[in-house]
């Protein structure tokens, strides 16, 4: 569910009208709802209520701090992957007891970035990293609490780009050698472990995958038991899907209910790193129709948004529902959405079914919350574009547009050319 729906014939989020904000925001730019980002935090961090458990977002699916700062006044954590979103985190207010570092490529600086914040625990995922988190630690005379991510070898049934919990993905230790890693890490001295963590992959639409390698993992723990190593956290990562075409995902409800009913009387408390189901819907991308032409193949309709905006389509094929804001536009055409980098592969949409709009005319890019703006780059030298957060009847410019002076700051003419 969502909040953007059409009011008196305009396409409104909440109660704001998205041609007021275009007019005085200008396009393209992401809108997001306050509204929706706290009822699906909410669903999915009360489906677990019965149990001990922490929500840490997953601040890769959406950065901007104003709403890592929204699911902090909610009681959420962090689950993030890189220095960078440590201090988004931070930034936004989050406890760093509920911080969570995953991530396979954690640099030395990173490492004692984390260990100085005193974040809940580190999500190992080779044994050359635990080496260099031990140094690290001894280094700074502190304990790093640590999980370990196993990788269970189950196929999750997504798309190949994210998946992460195959053995012939980069993610994780094989569960198989994972009991070896664990006892060399009881024998470091500053290293505590903590927990056992598993992600096996994103936008996954069946409790089936999470629910094996769930199994799966507790008989890992057992084996751990069994070897005089006690965990007190399960991470069992993200990856619950949504609904972008005719997808069915499980609604939380039911996904915590298959989680619950496998854990049994596991004795911890169980980590969940939800990113998309979260923020997927709860926000739009808006663009405006530059151009329109049709050649012997196809109609095009050429916007002010590009793949350096939304990366999905273009790198996974992925498919983004389109609609009109102003809803007299409600005629269909197939066509493709394109926009103006200089890539044949540069679209929103293809062989689509697409509102029948002309130049001027506003269109909304539908559940483009997740991996939308943090997936964004500045590719033909283009701006980043701003982000908006509607709440109730008022909006608020949470990212402002990116100007061309800041394009190339950091960057210098060196002397022997001046």
């Amino acid at each position: 569910m969502h909040h953007f729906a059409y009011q008196n014939g305009r396409l409104h989020a909440e109660a704001v009208d998205i041609e007021t904000i275009a007019q005085e925001v200008d396009t393209p730019f992401y809108l997001y709802s306050h509204a929706t980002l706290s009822q699906h935090f909410k669903a999915f961090d009360d489906a677990f209520a019965t149990i001990p458990h922490l929500t840490c977002f997953a601040v890769k699916a959406c950065s901007n701090i104003g709403i890592l700062s929204l699911f902090s006044s909610l009681g959420g954590g962090a689950d993030i992957v890189s220095g960078g979103e440590l201090f988004r985190a931070l930034k936004a207010g989050v406890d760093p007891k509920k911080i969570v570092y995953s991530g396979v490529g954690k640099t030395g600086v990173e490492l004692r970035q984390a260990l100085h914040t005193g974040i809940l625990m580190f999500n190992i995922e080779s044994e050359q990293e635990l080496d260099a988190l031990q140094a690290a630690a001894a280094d700074l005379n502190l304990k790093a609490p640590v999980s370990f991510r196993i990788n269970p070898d189950v196929d999750p049934k997504t798309h190949a780009y994210i998946s992460t919990g195959l053995a012939k993905n980069k993610f994780g230790i094989a569960i198989d050698q994972a009991l070896a890693v664990y006892q060399r890490a009881k024998e470091m001295k500053n290293i505590e472990i903590k927990g056992v963590s598993c992600h096996i992959g994103s936008q996954l639409t069946d409790v089936g995958p999470f629910v094996e390698s769930l199994r799966k993992v507790k008989g890992f723990i057992a084996r751990l038991a069994d070897n005089n190593i006690q965990i007190s956290h399960l991470d069992l990562g993200g990856g619950l899907g949504i609904t972008y075409d005719d997808e069915a995902p499980p609604h939380p409800d039911a996904y915590a209910k298959a989680i619950k009913d496998e854990l049994g009387d596991l004795n911890c408390t169980l980590i969940l790193e939800p990113g998309r189901v979260i923020v997927g819907n709860a926000g739009i991308l808006v663009s405006r129709i530059l151009y329109t032409k049709t050649n012997i193949a196809k109609k095009f309709m050429i916007v002010d948004a590009g793949m350096n905006d939304l990366a999905r389509p273009s790198l996974y094929g992925a498919y983004h529902g389109i609609l009109p804001v102003n809803e007299q536009r409600s005629g269909k055409v197939i066509a493709d959405v394109v926009g103006p980098i200089c890539e044949t592969g540069d679209f929103l949409a293809k062989d689509q079914e697409v509102p029948d709009c002309e130049p001027g005319d506003l269109l909304a890019v539908m559940s483009a919350g997740a991996y939308g703006f943090t997936m964004s780059s500045n590719y033909n030298t283009r701006p980043r574009v701003a982000e908006v957060l509607v709440k109730d009847d008022d909006y608020y410019l949470i990212r402002q547009r990116e100007t061309y002076s800041d394009l190339i700051r950091g960057e210098a003419i060196p002397d022997f050319l001046k």
